[in-house]
């Protein structure tokens, strides 16, 4: 949030939207980086509220709020929403490599597997290879006619609608986009994709820390973001870094998931640390945030994501397949609430 020329009348007012509650995650919009973009000019209040689509009444609860304000003339909210959109989560790397992607995906599967209506948006505008993880080369985006202009029409691909800009770009060409293209792209993935109703909205974030995350955050009702990683300390140290570009934004982090945690023995069931351990822990426990799985090392989930099978899907069995379904159940007893097709945990 910009500091203002008045420090005193600001914090009166970040004082009275702490006073405002959502009501399924029981904490106040500051602090759940609803609110972006405070500004106080003369007499005048300006905010952003990012919600989704089911909280449209905390409008009208933020104005009741700064209609308090005795020295405030007017108060202009901008309303950030994606029509139809519940919730809207990012899943986000510190450093690239480390299966965010595949963690996106399979998460989306699992969302959808337990009976949510889910999407799935491949913002990582560099290395966009969503489209085969699902199964799905290049292939033709409608764009269709709406009472609020032309939007992308996303796929269908296992019961997951999918938007993606590697459906757009010309195969093995390198998307080599700069300063304003890119953020003309990025913005147009956000505003015109016409999901429909969606429970979640799961956005791929680029890795690292540069200007494609930042516009996806600030232009997105992203209200909370699941940070991948290994167990070594050089994820760590990325992810950390992760950790402070969310927080200059007041997006909060809702859970860690470690991928490549350990190798099962097939035989014994021994498990070896490959590349460490404990890192997932330890990132939990420093920012007090819940660690939402472990994923073990499986080479069916690497050849499920090159043939378009995601291991969620095609192996319920397997210990991965269950770890992705637990993460689900828990993204789902976060944002308790009745889904689009009462939302099944199958725990």
């Amino acid at each position: 949030m910009v500091q203002s020329e008045f420090p005193s009348y600001q914090q009166e007012v970040v004082e009275l939207l702490k006073q405002v509650i959502e009501p399924t995650l029981k904490n106040d919009i500051v602090s759940l980086g609803m609110v972006r973009n405070l500004r106080i000019v003369d007499d005048y209040v300006y905010l952003r509220l990012y919600i989704g689509s089911h909280q449209q009444p905390l409008q009208s609860e933020v104005e009741a709020k700064l209609s308090a304000l005795s020295w405030c003339k007017k108060t202009y909210i901008q309303i950030c929403t994606i029509p139809g959109v519940k919730i809207t989560l990012g899943i986000s790397s510190g450093k690239g490599g480390v299966g965010k992607s595949t963690t996106a995906v399979n998460i989306a599967a699992a969302l959808s597997l337990q009976g949510a209506k889910v999407g799935l948006l491949d913002a990582d505008v560099y290395g966009p290879n969503v489209p085969q993880m699902l199964g799905l080369g290049q292939a033709d985006v409608e764009v269709i006619h709406t009472p609020t202009g032309d939007k992308f029409l996303p796929l269908e691909v296992q019961g997951i609608k999918l938007m993606s800009v590697g459906l757009l770009a010309e195969a093995n060409r390198p998307l080599a986009w700069r300063g304003p293209v890119l953020h003309k792209i990025i913005t147009q993935f956000i505003n015109d994709v016409e999901w429909g109703e969606l429970d979640y909205l799961l956005i791929d974030l680029p890795p690292g820390t540069g200007d494609a995350q930042i516009t996806i955050i600030q232009e997105s009702p992203i209200c909370g973001v699941i940070l991948v990683t290994t167990p070594q300390q050089v994820a760590i140290a990325d992810v950390r870094r992760n950790i402070y570009m969310f927080r200059q934004v007041g997006v909060p982090v809702l859970g860690i998931v470690e991928n490549m945690s350990y190798l099962s023995c097939g035989d014994c069931g021994s498990r070896t640390y490959i590349f460490g351990s404990g890192g997932g822990e330890q990132l939990a426990a420093e920012l007090q945030t819940p660690l939402l799985g472990k994923i073990p090392i499986d080479p069916r989930i690497c050849s499920g994501g090159d043939s378009g099978n995601p291991i969620a899907i095609s192996e319920s069995a397997s210990p991965a397949s269950e770890v992705f379904r637990n993460i689900a159940i828990a993204i789902g007893l976060s944002f308790a609430y009745r889904t689009s097709h009462n939302f099944q945990f199958n725990g």
